[in-house]
């Protein structure tokens, strides 16, 4: 009976110290690099006066389970961001922005996380009046192709 307790304790104090010399060596990590193209496609529901301008504001981010901790300077600078701004021409309008982005990360598979703001903005008055807004969080999106350039469209009711 000593003898499997001791079997036992042996293999619990070497699983441990093999877990501590993994805690301990830094993981292997990736640049991922590349650009968002995004695409903001808007359906007017109803009339917005003439003038108004509409702007769009993007940022993305790597998925946070996948970014390198074990880079300090990675931490501060993890969010790219960008804006457009379009006109308004009847009942749709169309606004783009591109993202560039270069991360250090500890794999291409989580992808990065999207946000965006779309503003209609009046100039008619004494001051910019902002008419409508719409915004989203949380959209997930994988990694495009190494240096490449991934296109993605949203239709918003606005």
């Amino acid at each position: 009976m000593a003898r499997v307790h001791i079997c036992r304790l042996l293999c619990i104090a070497l699983l441990a110290s093999t877990a501590a010399d993994a805690l301990g060596q830094p993981a292997s990590s990736m640049t991922v690099s590349g650009v968002y193209a995004l695409t903001f496609n808007l359906s007017i529901l109803s009339t917005l006066p003439t003038g108004t301008t509409v702007t769009c504001r993007a940022r993305i981010a790597p998925n946070p389970g996948e970014l390198d901790l074990g880079n300090p300077r990675l931490v501060a600078v993890q969010v790219e961001t960008a804006a457009g701004v379009a006109a308004v021409n009847g009942s749709t309008v169309t606004c783009a922005t591109e993202i560039p982005f270069s991360w250090t990360v500890m794999s291409a598979q989580g992808g990065v996380v999207l946000s965006y703001e779309i503003d209609a903005v009046s100039s008619a008055g004494l001051a910019p009046l902002l008419l409508r807004s719409s915004a989203r969080q949380g959209i997930g999106a994988a990694f495009p192709p190494a240096g490449e350039t991934t296109s993605l469209s949203f239709n918003i009711t606005f």
